[in-house]
């Protein structure tokens, strides 16, 4: 499974005009099943993401409280063009994303266990399969990439570069067995 969590000021989603779920400050989920995942590992995604630390505490130290601790809401939203292979040409494979009612169901199993596992009636959803149109304040902006692995989390941070000297930095791939490095703004780390 594969996740995608941006920290926002707000986030909606409408299927042909119509909303259909909207949150206020909280974290948005993108989310996409891989063909050989399993409930254990769509669990461990979900208490994932409300575990992560994506806000500060009030004295003003970064990175301490995840989104139970600000009482925020949660949004989550199929999508399975997560997991495009780009290797090959100009044209997205998406055979690393799970199909048909293997993926509803552990989509659906990983919103319920977010549901069970905070308030069920700050969490939504967007329309599994529908064609949506999602719209965000993105506060940050803050991005987190989680894929699981064999039952196994592996943690990417995402940086957005605010000026020209950050745009040349990188970071080494977890799953390449090498040490992640990252590189944040100084004020990130305080």
């Amino acid at each position: 499974m594969k996740a995608i969590l941006q920290r926002v000021a707000s986030a909606s989603v409408t299927v042909d005009a119509q909303l259909i779920s909207s949150i206020g400050k909280g974290v948005l989920v993108f989310a996409a099943v891989a063909p050989d995942d399993t409930p254990k590992e769509v669990e461990s995604m979900a208490a994932k993401v409300l575990k992560m630390k994506m806000w500060p505490d009030d004295a003003g130290g970064t990175w301490k409280r995840n989104v139970q601790d600000i009482n925020g809401e949660v949004l989550c939203i199929s999508q399975f063009t997560l997991l495009a292979s780009t290797k090959k040409g100009s044209k997205p494979d998406f055979h690393g994303a799970a199909g048909g009612e293997q993926a509803r169901e552990l989509y659906d199993h990983f919103v319920t266990k977010v549901e069970g596992m905070y308030e069920k009636e700050k969490v939504k959803n967007g329309v599994f399969q529908a064609m949506m149109q999602v719209n965000l304040q993105n506060d940050g902006p803050v991005s987190v990439d989680y894929q699981s692995y064999d039952a196994e989390v592996t943690l990417e941070i995402q940086t957005h570069p605010s000026s020209a000297q950050d745009k040349g930095k990188s970071k080494t791939d977890a799953k390449a067995g090498g040490e992640s490095e990252y590189q944040l703004p100084a004020e990130l780390l305080e």
